[in-house]
């Protein structure tokens, strides 16, 4: 994992602080909730991904 994932992941969260208060502030809260949902997902399909992409070298580095 490198510092570029790591600001992605900020960013994301970022975007999507930013998006959900304007969202609440209008008085639209269901979809500030389904913004902050939306991020969490993108997040964590993220992570699975360095996740399997760590698994992998694992397999190749013990030839499983």
């Amino acid at each position: 994992m490198n510092v570029d994932f790591i600001f992605k992941i900020a960013a994301i969260g970022i975007i999507v602080a930013v998006l959900s208060l304007v969202l609440s502030r209008s008085g639209r809260e269901e979809q500030a909730m389904m913004t902050t949902l939306a991020g969490l997902i993108v997040v964590l399909l993220m992570l699975v991904r360095e996740i399997a992409t760590l698994f992998t070298e694992i397999e190749t580095l013990f030839g499983f």
